[in-house]
């Protein structure tokens, strides 16, 4: 007797004890919210790709693939050095430095003398840029716990001054989802005085009403953190030192570090073209608006190792807490990984958190797949479907930020551990897989004979780029000449629903059931998938196929029936 379908072993929870319940009754695709996550409860260790659940072919590449982006392409590489670091279950697959800390002494670039270079360390502490804004909304939500600071109090409560130029309808909420309207950036160091920078934030003008357009603005992370300073009466560097890299024992992350910890610190840009010149930037914070605010601000001003980030990483995918720490209820994170801008597709955020951007989370994407990036090359994503998380800390703007994005390098990385996850092979040792890349197209073609039509059934998981990378079951009558998408109907647990053929998006990771009726005269069906030329999901499985009718009956169980396939692009894996 065949076993049911297993679902893939992710840390979300599909059954009538989650708020997905009710959704589970209606007919649709699966999908899953903050309340779906379970938490784990494991403490960071270092071991390897097999202790931590995950496939080592993948894990190797990892990086791998981050010290190819080194190599110049087409004339410059992407940064100067990286640490990257990847784990899942607690367990740190991964962790490794290339390159160089500092290398340049200019933006011509003149290469710095060999022995005044800088090697990349393991421990090597970067400038966060924005990764920051994680702190001050972790911090403001840990005050929103306490009740100190209400989610949807006006910002005016806490700042008066704030009100200047029809801001007072502007809540706290607005400050956290990046839906207050404000401008994204004013220059602040352009003012003489701290007091006059501040001033300068108070009395800008939106450029729309509140709700009613999501702008990723660092004017909403300055503003939170002066909520948290007022709230308290503490600076943010000490708030965030008592309420979270304390306790966590982050030992290498905070604001304006020491002089004595440069040498182990990556350099940033070479200022002297923009405003205001500056110089090689190493050791002080890059973010100029930050640097004019004393180099401890909420947007930006954070700095930490590759080994810190993933203390936070492991603490948020347990719920708030670390070994004997606790720095947030989990319900307090799962606000952190609520998607609160529906009206904006395409722009998921949750409490200071972005949600599901394919851009640089690639494979790991999901509802609740949750992180930033900074300014400097930093990327942190936390999936907690999978209990992993995948940390890429580079100096990209070392010399110079016109050297271009480092974007590539944080989805390969994360398209690395996302193939790392296991998916289970629905029944026997292993399953068709489509493989994942850009701009590519994979077919997995099986020749048929039903002259009076016949039923299928299959196990399908997939997740895809929503929209822009199509799965589809298609059927050929003459041959392979031809193909025509198949109506079918799919299911998974309690969800029902009908496609017409095609597949795409995301579908709660688990393996779902597949049930159509072929053509008359079908000679021949086929799977395919194809993809954009960026970004990825986890691609597509195909597996359990069975054909049954007039004069034929199919089973991939069978050796005879599964040595039919004719795969382009498709490979049988055990995961």
């Amino acid at each position: 007797m065949a076993r049911p379908l297993p679902v893939l072993l992710v840390a979300v929870a599909l059954t009538a004890a989650t708020p997905l319940s009710a959704a589970a009754a209606a007919a649709g695709p699966p999908t899953v919210t903050a309340g779906d996550v379970r938490f784990a409860h494991d403490k960071l260790r270092y071991g390897d790709a097999g202790m931590a659940g995950l496939t080592s072919e993948y894990v190797d590449r990892i990086a791998a693939d981050a010290a190819g982006f080194m190599e110049p392409s087409p004339a410059r590489p992407l940064y100067a050095g990286a640490v990257v670091i990847a784990g899942r279950g607690g367990v740190i697959a991964t962790h490794e430095a290339m390159g160089k800390a500092v290398r340049y002494a200019d933006s011509v670039p003149t290469e710095l003398p060999p022995d005044q270079q800088i090697p990349m360390r393991r421990d090597t502490i970067f400038d966060m840029a924005s990764v920051s804004k994680l702190f001050t909304s972790i911090v403001a939500v840990g005050q929103i716990e306490q009740g100190r600071i209400g989610l949807d109090t006006p910002v005016t409560a806490y700042i008066p001054e704030f009100a200047a130029n029809g801001k007072g309808g502007i809540t706290v909420r607005n400050l956290l989802t990046h839906t207050s309207g404000l401008p994204a950036w004013i220059p602040l160091y352009n003012q003489p005085t701290i007091g006059e920078r501040y001033a300068a934030a108070w009395n800008v003008a939106p450029t729309n009403p509140p709700d009613t357009v999501y702008r990723y603005s660092d004017l909403n992370l300055i503003t939170l953190g002066v909520i948290v300073e007022r709230v308290t009466g503490k600076r943010l560097d000490a708030v965030v030192e008592e309420n979270l890299t304390g306790p966590l024992g982050m030992r290498d992350t905070g604001y304006n570090p020491r002089p004595a910890l440069k040498p182990r610190i990556a350099a940033t840009e070479y200022q002297t073209t923009t405003e205001p010149d500056r110089g090689m930037v190493w050791g002080q914070v890059h973010d100029e608006n930050a640097w004019s605010l004393g180099g401890v601000a909420g947007h930006a001003g954070v700095f930490s190792t590759a080994y810190d980030m993933a203390i936070l990483a492991q603490t948020l995918l347990n719920g708030g807490h670390h070994g004997r720490a606790r720095v947030l209820s989990e319900d307090s994170v799962r606000l952190l990984l609520t998607n609160f801008t529906t009206a904006f597709p395409g722009d998921s955020h949750g409490l200071g958190f972005e949600l599901d951007q394919r851009w640089y989370m690639d494979g790991l994407s999901s509802p609740v797949t949750g992180g930033h990036t900074g300014y400097t090359g930093t990327s942190f994503v936390i999936d907690p479907l999978s209990g992993s998380f995948v940390i890429l800390l580079t100096n990209r703007v070392h010399p110079s930020r016109d050297w271009g994005s480092n974007n590539p390098a944080r989805r390969a990385v994360a398209r690395d551990l996302a193939l790392a996850v296991p998916v289970r092979p629905a029944e026997g040792r292993d399953a068709w897989f489509s493989g994942a890349g850009d701009a590519r197209t994979a077919t997995l073609t099986l020749p048929v004979g039903t002259p009076r039509g016949g039923r299928l059934s299959f196990a399908l998981w997939y997740d895809t780029e929503a929209g822009s990378d199509i799965g589809s079951l298609e059927a050929g009558t003459d041959g392979g000449t031809t193909w025509s998408p198949v109506p079918m109907e799919l299911s998974a647990g309690p969800h029902r629903w009908s496609s017409d053929g095609t597949f795409s998006g995301f579908q709660g990771r688990q393996w779902l059931r597949a049930d159509a009726l072929l053509p008359a005269g079908t000679t021949g069906l086929r799977w395919r998938y194809v993809s954009d030329a960026l970004y990825q999901g986890r691609g597509v499985y195909v597996d359990k196929v069975r054909i049954s009718g007039p004069g034929v009956h199919f089973d991939d169980q069978n050796p005879h029936d599964a040595a039919l396939f004719a795969p382009d692009g498709w490979t049988r894996s055990p995961h």
